[in-house]
């Protein structure tokens, strides 16, 4: 699904990697051969049933790998994986797996910080295996993972598989719990299906801490997970009360976040409610389901608020409280439901003056026309132009002739070139994103009719801001040897230059007006083969103003 995606969403680089994988395919099938011969002589001489191979990673993880570390391909080394795959019987699989890693260790040195044991504490999804990462031949990192044919069967065929191989009766397992929790996830009324697949990625698919209770109990939770996540999974009723926490008896705010082995005790006042900001610091669904619950039943009281003052409104002008109505005015305030409406009434976000222009029908409000969705808003570089976007299925902007809004999303901070969509705004106009914006899938679900498509004019009048981050060896000149590419070859205008050095390498951040994705193409080309820079990349979601 990650690669599939990938393959519209980054086109470029998707292509790339599949290319240098393609190249690099005979050149990696040898070495796998290499570091796989003396472990096998090794396993046959041990009297193991196994099977050995090697399994190239996805190019959505490679690419991820790339992003994250900053490295270029060349320089990724776990490119594949080594699986070990053991016949064994269920009380002699944890033995057999333990003794393979026992000759590999012997073979390859290992990375001690690398070892994944999901034997002993296998995931909450039933996943068991164990990983490694060893330095293999040419001085290369090679990860190896080792696993029981039943394990490997619960890896790839996941819950079907997973009650093959489950004993009747007994306790409810680590598996059972966690498929309990997603059911009680999917149980949770008004689920956002965006939401819900950002949840359930972070909440049960990332890595797992194991923390403990002042009892002694544990409990996993994902990686990430803060002391106010803790006071969720234990109850509800402790999370929306829960003030802070003692770790190992020290006192820490709710927005700690834990390490396994962590002892937590959580401190709950009455008075303590849940707020907006709370979701910016809990990653499990379980805790962001119940604080947007207790937001909710919040909003809907402060409503109550509201309802009163658009009945009175409603009936000094002669209308009734009744459903057309409601809807009309949630059409004009453009307002996503009937509670947000009345919410906004309470909070004076909604000016109920605007109401002298409805007509009345009756007792039923009809206006005249809608509220404009567009307004001239003037900046340097914004163009002016009403527009209806039904009127055409791609909106072309960027000519300096031209008069539509616009305003350059700041999440991604489009420039010419760059494959962008408008996202029709109130107020604001039509704002560009880039097509890989981490707001994309977001709009693009939850507002689809407010998406068109639109397309840069090609005009070199204007220049768009962006910025680049640069890694290096730090040496005397090289901030006159990047300004010179910069200003000088390039004549390209700088905004700001921030350089920080640090045990011989600097990392510097670089504001620059550009006139498109080409220019930009061509001065990140220009400043990489200067000698001493290591990586030059593009920032993507940092406000650059």
């Amino acid at each position: 699904m990650e690669d599939l995606s990938m393959k519209y969403m980054e086109p470029e680089a998707y292509r790339d990697i599949a290319k240098k994988l393609s190249e690099t395919k005979r050149e990696r099938s040898r070495y796998i051969n290499e570091f796989i011969r003396p472990l096998k002589e090794k396993l046959e001489a041990g009297s193991f049933n196994f099977e050995i191979y090697g399994r190239p990673k996805s190019i959505h993880s490679i690419w991820s790998k790339i992003k994250k570390k900053s490295v270029s391909f060349e320089e990724v080394y776990d490119l594949f994986a080594i699986r070990v795959i053991l016949n064994s019987t269920p009380e002699k699989e944890k033995e057999d797996c333990w003794k393979v890693y026992s000759l590999i260790t012997d073979e390859y040195n290992p990375s001690p910080e690398r070892l994944r044991d999901w034997l002993s504490n296998p995931k909450s999804n039933g996943y068991e295996a164990l990983h490694t990462t060893v330095m293999g031949p040419q001085g290369k990192w090679v990860e190896v993972q080792i696993r029981t044919k039943r394990m490997n069967e619960i890896a790839e065929k996941g819950l079907a598989a997973h009650y093959k191989y489950k004993e009747g009766g007994g306790d409810e397992d680590r598996f059972d719990k966690w498929f309990g929790q997603i059911r009680e996830v999917l149980s949770t009324p008004d689920t956002d299906t965006v939401d819900f697949l950002q949840d359930f990625k972070t909440s049960f698919l990332a890595e797992e801490i194991y923390v403990y209770t002042p009892k002694g109990d544990v409990k996993m939770l994902p990686v990430g997970s803060t002391a106010l996540d803790f006071a969720f999974s234990i109850h509800s009723a402790i999370g929306t009360k829960c003030i802070g926490a003692k770790v190992h008896h020290k006192l820490v705010p709710i927005s700690h976040k834990l390490r396994s082995g962590d002892q937590i005790e959580i401190i709950t006042s009455s008075k303590q409610k849940p707020s907006e900001d709370w979701l910016g610091i809990v990653v499990t669904a379980k805790a962001k389901n119940k604080i947007k619950d207790a937001l909710r039943e919040e909003k809907r009281k402060i409503a109550e608020d509201g309802k009163y003052t658009l009945q009175r409104k409603l009936e000094g002008m002669g209308a009734a409280y009744h459903q057309h109505n409601i809807d009309e005015l949630v059409h004009f305030y453009k307002v996503p439901s009937s509670l947000d409406l009345l919410y906004k009434i309470a909070t004076k976000s909604i000016d109920l003056r605007e109401l002298k222009d409805f007509h009345l029908l009756g007792d039923k409000l009809e206006h005249p026309k809608p509220k404009p969705v567009v307004q001239d808003i003037p900046t340097d570089h914004r163009q002016h132009k009403n527009y209806n976007k039904k009127d055409s299925e791609l909106i072309i902007f960027g000519e300096s002739s031209d008069r539509i809004v616009y305003t350059l999303a700041k999440c991604c901070n489009p420039i010419p070139g760059d494959d962008v969509f408008g996202f029709v705004s109130t107020g604001k106009g039509l704002i560009i994103h880039r097509t890989n914006c981490p707001n994309a899938t977001q709009l693009m679900a939850n507002y689809g009719h407010r998406v068109v498509k639109t397309k840069w004019a090609k005009n070199k009048e204007i220049s768009f801001l962006t910025g680049l981050k640069i890694i290096g060896i730090d040496d005397v000149g090289i901030i006159n040897k990047i300004t010179n590419v910069i200003s000088g070859d390039m004549r390209v205008n700088i905004a700001a230059l921030t350089i920080e050095s640090a045990e011989g390498i600097f990392k510097g951040t670089i504001k620059v007006f550009v006139h498109d994705k080409e220019e930009l193409e061509e001065l990140v080309a220009k400043l990489s083969v200067l000698q001493g820079i290591q990586t030059v990349d593009r920032f993507d979601t940092e406000t650059l103003t």
